[in-house]
């Protein structure tokens, strides 16, 4: 099983900039597929943007040209770059490890997870 730890998590104005990790460790610690979701307060979990190992990346509209994903095969880390962060933001963000690529994240079968880390973008 494979471990997944994020990092980076913290407060930042809208606008701002921050940078989460994802470290895998354990059995198996390249995922053929590295997903980031995120989820506000009283609201479900949703897709922000999944990896590949190719490099195949799909983001959520909401995040498209603010967010990019990428990695750091060396440390095993994969990394959310978030970009003129808004307030709409803020919520605790998961990545999670599928085996298969689908184009429709839906389909990817997330089944190993984080435990999460708080992003809270003030106004």
């Amino acid at each position: 099983q494979v471990s997944l730890v994020e990092s980076g998590g913290g407060l930042v104005h809208a606008g701002g900039s921050l940078r989460l990790s994802c470290t895998t460790s354990g059995r198996g610690v390249s995922p053929y597929v590295m997903g980031w979701f995120r989820q506000a307060p009283g609201n479900e979990r949703v897709f922000v943007g999944a990896i590949s190992r190719p490099g195949m990346t799909n983001y959520a509209d909401s995040v498209k040209g603010r967010f990019t994903i990428s990695r750091d095969n060396a440390k095993n880390t994969w990394y959310l770059q978030m970009n003129n962060l808004r307030p709409d933001d803020t919520a605790v963000y998961y990545c999670a490890t599928s085996a298969i690529w689908y184009a429709d994240y839906r389909t990817m079968n997330f089944n190993n997870w984080g435990q999460g880390t708080q992003v809270t973008v003030s106004r």
